[in-house]
């Protein structure tokens, strides 16, 4: 969805600091950031995907301040953020479903939350890319919300901006994960209230490349 795309990268620049605020704490998700990093070099390399402001690199590096990591985004303004917030990282503009132009390898790949804006095709073929940007045994890690696929639609946020959302389902990532050579070593759900008090279930897969 093109149009979605160019939605989501002026939603993300026009909030990324409002975004930054809110979301640089990252220790919801800090059980299972700690596995992904336990399974990487101590010198190792990491491509994160929709890094935003930095939140996640930034909980990396002060938990393993040899890793490498290139954080990529599609918004301008989250790239700004990032290298604000974490100068010893590389960032550059990229859309996550342009990662097989990388002519590089990686050691891990750390896609938190950028597949509830993409369709759960572009979800399979970005983990697809991600297996062939891995050395052996490079681990993967991704988060997004779950609940059923036809329950995706426009979201309209607090502020007015609207986006098309996706929820995604286990069965399906799984599957992606396991056709494309990863054993999963770690499955976790975070259960919360979304902003509009229903309860919203983010699902965080980790696995490594056999």
């Amino acid at each position: 969805m093109q149009n979605n795309t160019q939605l989501v990268k002026n939603v993300f620049n026009k909030n990324a600091d409002l975004y930054q605020e809110k979301y640089m704490d990252v220790a919801m998700y800090a059980t299972s950031i700690d596995l992904f990093c336990k399974c990487l070099p101590t010198d190792g390399s990491v491509l994160e995907l929709a890094c935003g402001p930095g939140n996640i690199t930034r909980y990396m590096l002060d938990k393993c301040p040899g890793l490498k990591i290139l954080g990529t985004d599609i918004a301008e303004n989250m790239i700004a953020l990032a290298k604000q917030n974490c100068p010893e990282a590389a960032f550059e503009l990229l859309d996550c479903r342009e990662i097989d132009k990388l002519n590089r390898k990686f050691n891990g790949m750390m896609i938190g939350f950028v597949f509830p804006y993409l369709s759960r095709e572009e979800c399979i073929q970005v983990i697809a890319d991600s297996a062939k940007l891995l050395e052996p045994n490079g681990v993967i890690y991704l988060s997004t919300m779950e609940d059923n696929y036809v329950t995706s639609g426009w979201r309209t946020s607090s502020k007015g901006d609207k986006v098309y959302m996706y929820n995604h389902e286990e069965g399906y990532l799984t599957k992606a994960l396991k056709d494309n050579g990863f054993e999963i070593t770690d499955m976790q759900r975070k259960v919360y209230d979304g902003w509009d008090g229903k309860p919203v279930t983010d699902l965080i897969l980790i696995g490594v490349l056999n």
